[in-house]
């Protein structure tokens, strides 16, 4: 029996992602890369890899203990462990985020309302017509 583990599973049971099968996409469209190259689902993982992801921001982990079954997010958290850079340009994504203006308070029309839609009724009712 080999010491790896599945790395669509290794993610779900990480919980990276909520299912297999979400973990198993990602994996297809390239967003997560194992020591720095494009892996497959099937791709066993073993301790000490180094999983880069694009989830929320990028995540960069190395694998400290792997599992095949999905239990406690305490427990789950004890897979990996997030790299200082990782985390810091996290934070620092999340906190322009939480800085930047509400897109929609640059909006100075949106859509009409029902008194506007009455008003461009009428308008459109009286208009005046060339009949040929």
């Amino acid at each position: 029996m080999s010491d790896g583990v599945r790395l669509d599973k290794w993610l779900w049971a990480a919980r990276f992602f909520k299912t297999r099968g979400l973990a198993g996409e990602q994996i297809a469209l390239g967003r997560v890369l194992v020591n720095g190259l494009p892996a497959k689902a099937s791709r066993e993982l073993r301790v000490g890899d180094r999983i880069t992801l694009r989830r929320d921001g990028a995540w960069v982990v190395d694998v400290l203990a792997v599992s095949s079954h999905r239990g406690p997010a305490t427990v789950a958290r004890t897979l990996y462990q997030e790299t200082a850079d990782s985390r810091a340009e996290r934070e620092q994504a999340a906190q322009a985020r939480r800085l930047a203006p509400e897109p929609s308070a640059t909006l100075t029309e949106g859509r009409p309302t029902k008194r506007d839609r009455r008003q461009l009724a009428d308008w459109d009712r009286w208009t005046a017509q060339l009949d040929e």
